[in-house]
């Protein structure tokens, strides 16, 4: 059979991806870079801080958004700020440009249909599901729901182009 008529068939058959589908994986993708694209800011933003003074630059922070500096959270922060180093700010940097440098990629993968970036996208919002049950159940707001809603969604749009996949080759071997 050759490829077009193969095509063909699997068209007939119906298991083809809908335009909808086919959007939704490029919606995914997009959202997938925007993420990538603000961690790579934020990482950026951390290079600045080296050979700063992290704790001063949180005080500034912290005073400019009017919070007051012995109340619990600004308090966090500025234990954290006072515990981070130049190492640690690089390691940091790195992990966040390795994790945009991953979603980078998953984005480009989705955005032209690879199998192998619906299955990364699948997997990594999966691993997210349970942490972010969790926390909705902990302490339910709109947004946590619908971070929630939309992260299943994702996994499900990518496990749905996955089974059409599967399905699409089986009937293309037959």
């Amino acid at each position: 059979m050759t490829p077009d008529a193969s095509k063909l068939e699997s068209t007939r058959s119906g298991l083809q991806p809908s335009a909808a589908l086919k959007g939704a994986i490029r919606l995914a993708a997009l959202f997938s870079a925007f993420k990538a694209l603000l961690v790579l800011a934020a990482a950026s933003g951390l290079l600045f801080l080296i050979h700063k003074d992290v704790y001063a630059f949180a005080a500034r922070l912290i005073t400019f958004s009017h919070l007051n500096p012995a109340s619990k959270y600004p308090q966090i922060f500025l234990d954290a700020a006072n515990s981070l180093h130049d190492s640690k700010l690089v390691l940091l940097a790195l992990g966040a440009a390795a994790y945009s440098a991953l979603h980078l990629v998953e984005a480009y993968g989705l955005f032209n249909y690879r199998a192998w970036a619906e299955i990364l996208a699948a997997c990594s919002g999966a691993i997210y599901v349970p942490v972010e049950v969790f926390e909705l159940v902990r302490r339910p707001t709109p947004l946590r729901g619908s971070i929630l809603a939309a992260n299943i969604a994702v996994v499900a749009i990518m496990v749905w182009a996955l089974w059409l996949r599967r399905k699409n080759a089986q009937t293309s071997a037959k």
